[in-house]
């Protein structure tokens, strides 16, 4: 049999990106944390979790963090139906999604779901290239993810495409782009990033102009950041349409190549649980998709 609190300290080690971290969480001291997990570790006769900065969890790691995940869900379920249970409570779920989801279509989904059931959500931000690693470590039960190919133990949905446009400042498009919108000009002109690894405005330089590279780099670690830094002349980047809109209508904002997008095909991938919760966020993160973006059809953020 399984030792569940040993469990839990692997996870909450994983989870939280750390011992010292995982002991808050659990209520006891980081060396009670340690032993739990070498306990474990001796038991099942394998290696759980690399001891780097942060805590990486290896396959078999993974699997067992996977497993409690599952674990909490259900038994948060059960406690919910039967209030009399130690520990009941609202369930938590842990689920992985891009900022510019976040930021421009998926909280509604996330709300109406809330307030349906009552469960709690904790959302984990990563790159929509890199949120199913997620799931492969256990860290999370769900993830919108450019990922098509489904996790093992999962399943997985296409949800349609979130559309970017390239836009700037009117004044930032007259200062660098006088003689117009080409890849020379672009390789001398300020871009956004996001972080190290996103990928979108090189892609979209590639698959719009032929350019091979993207100028001077300002970093920019925020969805509305990003908009703000554009609107203030700072770079010119790729937001997502439903954000850029109002301000392209109203001339804040001009698109560098007019009838150009840029399409980031998402998918939502879900643990195999036949969970009630999960199921009912499926559904809702389906219907907000289906209002929300594109048809399928183009490639995305990420590198």
């Amino acid at each position: 049999m399984l030792d569940y609190p040993s469990l839990a300290a692997l996870a909450a080690v994983v989870r939280e990106g750390g011992f010292d971290k995982a002991a808050v969480v659990l209520g006891v001291t980081p060396s009670a944390v340690s032993q739990r997990v070498r306990a474990l570790e001796e038991r099942v006769g394998a290696t759980l979790v690399v001891r780097s900065q942060p805590p990486v969890p290896t396959e078999a790691g993974a699997r067992l963090c996977a497993h409690v995940e599952r674990v909490r869900l259900l038994e948060g379920e059960l406690a919910a139906g039967l209030p009399g249970l130690e520990g009941g409570g609202p369930a938590t779920l842990r689920v992985a999604v891009n900022a510019d989801s976040l930021g421009s279509w998926f909280l509604p989904a996330v709300a109406r779901f809330a307030e349906a059931t009552g469960a709690l959500l904790d959302l984990v931000l990563d790159g929509e290239d890199h949120t199913a690693e997620r799931l492969r470590s256990g860290e999370v039960l769900a993830a919108v993810t450019a990922d098509p190919a489904p996790v093992p133990g999962c399943r997985t949905r296409p949800l349609g495409a979130l559309r970017y446009v390239a836009v700037a400042s009117p004044e930032f498009a007259r200062r660098h782009f006088a003689a117009g919108v080409d890849p020379a000009a672009l390789a001398r002109a300020p871009v956004l990033r996001f972080d190290r690894r996103d990928g979108l405005q090189a892609r979209w330089l590639r698959e719009a102009l032929g350019g091979a590279a993207t100028g001077p780099t300002h970093w920019v670690p925020s969805t509305q950041g990003f908009l703000d830094a554009s609107l203030a002349g700072l770079g010119w980047a790729m937001n997502p349409l439903a954000l850029a809109a109002p301000h392209l209508k109203a001339g804040r904002l001009v698109e560098l190549v007019p009838g150009r997008p840029l399409d980031v095909e998402l998918h939502w991938q879900h643990a195999r649980l036949g969970a009630r919760l999960l199921d009912a966020l499926t559904r809702e993160v389906g219907a907000e998709a289906r209002r929300r973006l594109e048809p399928s059809g183009g490639s995305g953020r990420g590198g």
